[in-house]
């Protein structure tokens, strides 16, 4: 597939298998494969990555994913796996060792938090975490024992943002290998390989598939890497099902039309939000005064479906203005059809503690807000008529 072709024309096109005619891509269910004779089989056997062996270690449908995957982030390969924590955690076991250091980011996704603080020191890993904001803060963190630096831009769920080729460009100075979760801009948005990163994951139960019906996660980047991260991929078993797959392909088709139409909608609905005198913060990367915005406008080219706000009232406004809402849905997740939002806090206090909730600067009252396919009239309008039940309280 040419790479010059538009992403859009890639999200079509990148799968396309000369042998299968049919438009729609088929499912490859069986778990295993016979070969032909002996010789057939010590081939497959051997063979990195084989599509037609054990499903384990690759099936047909999980590799038009993976191609539509490394086409759309400009890589040379990709892997598919069960989730996104599944993606991340065999790309963290195989890039890292006992006695390893990772420079990560205060502000992430709560279950990497968790995997960065609580798990791999089990391992003898250590984790520094700094703010994201700081490019100079990489660098102080930086060791004699760092392997890896990973980002997450913008955050999940505060929306900040890491300055990505800078990072990048530091990390090579150093010899470490970069890791950007991408899964809140989408490729649509923003491509971290295209400004200097080595690896970039998705959850692809998010915007990628982006109807809520799928599990699944990616890494994408160089063929070297990805065939490391596979062989620890056979032995962590977080493997996708072909079902899963052949959905996520299903959504991909249409991702850059319902990407562009959630950020159209999460644009209104947080420049909405910022004059609302109950509303006390809005955290997202397309308003003008959100302190990153220059760097918003210089390496992505959308912001995104996903905002946060905080209320004058804090906690208790928050938990009084979510029942009172009409369209969206108190849930988890991100990136679907249909508008959902949630207390962080609430969310991830299975996974960090109120003291790790702090540090990550994730107050009991943040609501993150997912922006799904609704039209903004609507949402705004839902949004009015709950945020006018806290009038008395603030005084409106």
């Amino acid at each position: 597939m040419d790479p010059s072709f538009a992403l859009e024309t890639l999200l079509t096109h990148a799968d396309l298998d000369p042998e299968e005619l049919g438009i729609a891509p088929p499912i490859h269910q069986s778990v295993n494969y016979s070969a032909a004779s002996m010789e057939e089989f010590d081939a497959l056997n051997d063979q990195p990555r084989p599509e037609r062996y054990y499903r384990r270690y690759g099936n047909p449908t999980q590799a038009r994913l993976e191609r539509v995957m490394a086409a759309i982030e400009g890589a040379e390969s990709a892997l598919a796996t069960a989730s996104g924590m599944g993606a991340t955690t065999t790309t963290l076991l195989t890039l890292l060792s006992a006695g390893d250091h990772v420079v990560a980011q205060e502000s992430m996704y709560g279950g990497t938090l968790s995997l960065l603080r609580d798990t791999l020191p089990r391992f003898d890993i250590a984790a520094t975490l700094i703010d994201q904001s700081d490019t100079a803060a990489f660098e102080k963190a930086i060791t004699a024992r760092t392997k890896l630096i990973m980002i997450e831009t913008p955050s999940n769920p505060l929306l900040r943002l890491t300055d990505i080729a800078a990072v990048a460009a530091l990390a090579r100075t150093h010899n470490i290998l970069t890791f950007a979760d991408n899964t809140v801009a989408t490729p649509v948005n923003q491509r971290p390989l295209e400004q200097g990163v080595d690896l970039v994951m998705h959850s692809v139960t998010k915007a990628v598939s982006g109807h809520a019906d799928v599990q699944a996660g990616v890494v994408c980047g160089r063929d070297e890497l990805i065939e490391r991260i596979w062989q620890a991929h056979i032995q962590v078993g977080s493997v996708i099902s072909p079902f899963d797959a052949w959905l996520a392909l299903r959504g991909l088709r249409t991702m850059s039309l319902r990407v562009e139409r959630q950020n159209q909608c999460a644009q209104a609905v947080a420049e909405y939000l910022a004059l609302h005198p109950a509303v006390r913060v809005v955290n997202y990367p397309g308003l003008a005064d959100h302190p990153q915005h220059d760097l918003a406008k210089r390496q992505m080219r959308g912001y995104g479906s996903l905002l946060s706000f905080e209320l004058r009232g804090g906690q208790k406004a928050a938990e009084r203005l979510i029942p009172f809402l009409r369209i969206p849905v108190r849930s988890p997740s991100l990136g679907g059809t249909r508008s959902t939002l949630v207390r962080p806090a609430a969310m991830w206090s299975n996974e960090l503690t109120a003291q790790q909730l702090a540090e990550a600067g994730v107050p009991g009252g943040l609501i993150r807000f997912a922006v799904g396919l609704e039209h903004e009239r609507d949402l705004i309008a839902d949004l009015d008529r709950g945020l006018a039940t806290l009038a008395p309280a603030i005084g409106r």
